[in-house]
C-alpha cells in the first residue's frame, strides 16, 4: 500500500490500517491474557511488511504492558515507523523497549492531563516525544480522532493499529479505520480476550461490511484483507 493511498477527506486523517491476529472463535488472547503467538511465522512476516509499508504503528497501553513489543521493522526489509504509544495516564514504563536506546526518538506516547508531570519529563529526557491530547467524549482515554489529526498535521499519511481490542473497537465504533488486515488461525481457546468489543450494532442488517476484500492462506492461517464500506453507514 502507498503510504500516501487515503484520499484528503473533510477530517482530512491519516489512512488507518487495523492489525491483528485472531483464532477461529474470534479471541485475540487466553483468558490468562496469553497471545504469543496465535498466528504462524508467515503471518509475522506479513506484520513486519504492514509495518515497513505504513509511515507510523500505533498500540495502547495494554500491549505495551502486556507484550512489551518493539515495534520495528526486523523480518523484511525497510526502514522503521514511527513509534506511537496510546497512554491517557502515561503508565509507559522507562524500560519498555519502545523508549530503549535510539528508539525513544522515534517514539510519540500520547497521553491526556492526568499524566504525571515527572512522568512526563522523565520519558522526554529518554528522547521520547510526548503530546497531551483532550479525552474521549465516551471515556477517559485519548480522543483518538485528535491524535490522528496531530499526526496528519506533523505528514504521517498512514497507520498501522496493531492493537489492543479497546483501542481497535474504538476506531471501528468512531469510523475512523479504513482497512482491516486479520490472520485467523486454525485454533480454539474458547473464553478470552475478544478481538473487538461492543460496536453498539443491534441489527445483522448495520452491521459494518467492506467494498472489497480479499481472502487468502498464508501459511496454516487464514488472511482477510479488507476496505471498510462506511458509505454504507
Amino acid at each position: 500500500m502507498a503510504r500516501d493511498e487515503r484520499q484528503a477527506t473533510p477530517r482530512d486523517l491519516p489512512f488507518v490500517t487495523v492489525k491483528y491476529a485472531q483464532t477461529l472463535d474470534g479471541r485475540m488472547a487466553t483468558a490468562t491474557g496469553d497471545s504469543q503467538w496465535i498466528s504462524g511465522p508467515e503471518s509475522l512476516r506479513l506484520a513486519h511488511q504492514l509495518r515497513a509499508e505504513h509511515d507510523a504503528i500505533l498500540v495502547g497501553i495494554g500491549t505495551v504492558l502486556a507484550d512489551d513489543p518493539q515495534l520495528n521493522v526486523r523480518l523484511v526489509s525497510g526502514r522503521d515507523p514511527l513509534r506511537i504509544v496510546v497512554d491517557s495516564r502515561l503508565r509507559t514504563p522507562l524500560t519498555a523497549r519502545v523508549l530503549a536506546g535510539d528508539a525513544a526518538r522515534h517514539t510519540l506516547i500520547a497521553t491526556t492531563a492526568q499524566a504525571d508531570r515527572e512522568a512526563c519529563q522523565a520519558i522526554e529526557q529518554l528522547g521520547a516525544q510526548i503530546v497531551i491530547l483532550p479525552t474521549s467524549a465516551n471515556s477517559a482515554g485519548v480522543d483518538l480522532e485528535s491524535l490522528l489529526g496531530q499526526l496528519r498535521a506533523r505528514g504521517v499519511a498512514s497507520v498501522l493499529v496493531e492493537g489492543g481490542a479497546r483501542i481497535i473497537t474504538a476506531l471501528l465504533a468512531q469510523q475512523l479505520a479504513d482497512r482491516m488486515v486479520v490472520a485467523i488461525a486454525p485454533k480454539l481457546i474458547g473464553s478470552g480476550t475478544d478481538a473487538i468489543g461492543d460496536l453498539g450494532i443491534r441489527r445483522l442488517a448495520d452491521a459494518l461490511t467492506f467494498s472489497t476484500f480479499t481472502v487468502r492462506q498464508l501459511g496454516d492461517d487464514l488472511i482477510f484483507d479488507g476496505r471498510i464500506d462506511w458509505k454504507a453507514e
